[in-house]
């Protein structure tokens, strides 16, 4: 097998490039004690990322904002998001929004 230099170097600087916005910043921020405020503003940003990422994911659909009448994942979503909040576990809600879809998908299979 030929290695091709021209690929590796692309893969060596993709990995420079994503290498380098993860570990900057937590070398940095190590060294730093932040403010309080900083603190609890950091508390924010991974669930943050993760509601934009789902939102846009359930609500979007076809480039459209979608309704409860045509979209199981917002209808699964709503139960979900209910037993996130009452038991905060990853686990749990994670497979209880599975089961939710898996258990829609089904129902309107039969509709």
């Amino acid at each position: 097998m030929e290695i091709r230099w021209d690929v590796f170097l692309i893969i060596v600087g993709a990995a420079i490039v994503t290498f380098i916005p993860r570990v900057v910043p937590l070398m940095v921020l190590s060294r730093i004690e932040l403010p309080e405020w900083g603190m609890r503003w950091l508390n924010y940003v991974p669930i943050s990322v993760m509601a934009a990422l789902i939102s846009q994911e359930i609500l979007v659909h076809d480039g459209k904002l979608s309704s409860l009448t045509d979209n199981i994942q917002l209808v699964a979503a709503i139960p979900t998001f209910l037993i996130a909040i009452k038991t905060r576990s990853l686990l749990v809600t994670v497979l209880s929004g599975v089961i939710f879809f898996m258990f829609l998908r089904w129902v309107f299979t039969w509709v």
